[in-house]
């Protein structure tokens, strides 16, 4: 599997695209379509995944056709496929109420939209925010393996155990 990261839009969103079999997952298709349909090129679009929906993650997501629009709304926690790509959907709330982290166990890593970053947590001082979901969130994730790859919604990746000190500390 390729994993590309674009950052786009006025808040340098990271929108992840990630192809296998000449198919992509496009995660938070935050703006600048173009941008994102060039690294697209000739792939097939079988899933756009919204790691949640605040107006920075979601500004090009009309150009997507809506039959292959997926979020906390229409995926089940837990283990879910769509074409060649199997991950796991971890609801994740505290930054938003719809908030999702999406783990692909096979390739260790998880994109956290803005629920966990590079030595942060996503804030909860917005509506759909909460400070006692985000506890419950990290509580969650808390056992993932170490060497997890962690993708989030702005910013630069890390691994899960690096984080792991921070998360402790806030719990």
């Amino acid at each position: 599997m390729n994993i590309n990261c674009i950052k786009v839009g006025y808040l340098r969103t990271n929108c992840y695209i990630l192809e296998k079999d000449n198919k992509v997952l496009v995660f938070d298709p935050a703006d600048e379509y173009l941008r994102i349909k060039e690294v697209i090129g000739d792939n097939e679009v079988v899933g756009v995944i919204i790691t949640h929906h605040h107006p920075d993650h979601v500004g090009a997501l009309e150009y997507f056709d809506a039959d292959v629009i997926y979020d906390f709304y229409n995926l089940e926690e837990g283990v879910n496929e769509i074409g060649p790509f199997k991950f796991e959907i971890i609801y994740t709330p505290g930054h938003k109420e719809d908030s999702i982290t999406t783990y692909f166990k096979d390739y260790k890593f998880m994109i956290t939209g803005d629920f966990l970053f590079y030595q942060s947590i996503g804030r909860t001082d917005f509506p759909g925010g909460s400070n006692e979901a985000m506890i419950s969130s990290l509580k969650k994730i808390i056992d993932y393996p170490n060497d997890v790859m962690i993708y989030p919604g702005h910013g630069k990746p890390s691994v899960l155990g690096n984080e792991k000190t921070y998360i402790v500390s806030l719990l």
